[in-house]
């Protein structure tokens, strides 16, 4: 029998990872290939971590999303760029003591959305339905500033007043 251990040791050097990245993310993929028809990975999330806002609508899926540590923002876009939903999820440190904390969310396929860290060393369990075409994995939002840039800093801090 062979079985993958996803342990707190694990999340917390994906943590330390992303602090050290110049994007403060860092992935661990828990799916074997591309191929497997279940895409299974952690996201580790940095608290300055940018993610340009974006949908997966070149190839649909929907996309599952579960805390598997820390607390999170999900932000949910219109076509315009005006935000549409915000909905706050994480650990059961964060949804015991506060009815509005969602455990994790799923989100239709095309819906544009980002996701905001709101503690340190956030870490994201990711499901998709595979197999992950990385040609076709996201389309960005136009209206969204590029990851790097001297804007998309600014942006953040608004989204992050906003949540």
């Amino acid at each position: 029998m062979s079985f993958k251990v996803i342990s707190r040791n694990l999340l917390d050097e994906l943590g330390e990872k992303a602090q050290q990245s110049s994007r403060c993310r860092q992935h661990h993929n828990i799916h074997g290939s591309y191929e497997d028809p279940c895409q299974k990975l952690l996201n580790a999330i940095g608290i300055d971590s940018y993610i340009r806002p974006h949908r997966h609508a070149l190839d649909p899926k929907d996309e599952c999303l579960i805390a598997a540590k820390g607390l999170f923002a999900l932000v949910v876009f219109n076509e315009e760029g005006d935000i549409r939903h915000v909905e706050q999820f994480g650990t059961e440190t964060y949804y015991r003591n506060d009815p509005a904390i969602s455990f994790g969310v799923e989100l239709p396929a095309g819906t544009w959305h980002t996701v905001i860290a709101l503690e340190p060393d956030s870490v994201l369990l990711e499901l998709k339905a595979g197999p992950f075409d990385p040609d076709a994995a996201k389309e960005f939002a136009p209206w969204a500033p590029e990851e790097g840039s001297a804007e998309a800093e600014e942006y953040l801090c608004c989204l992050r007043s906003l949540v």
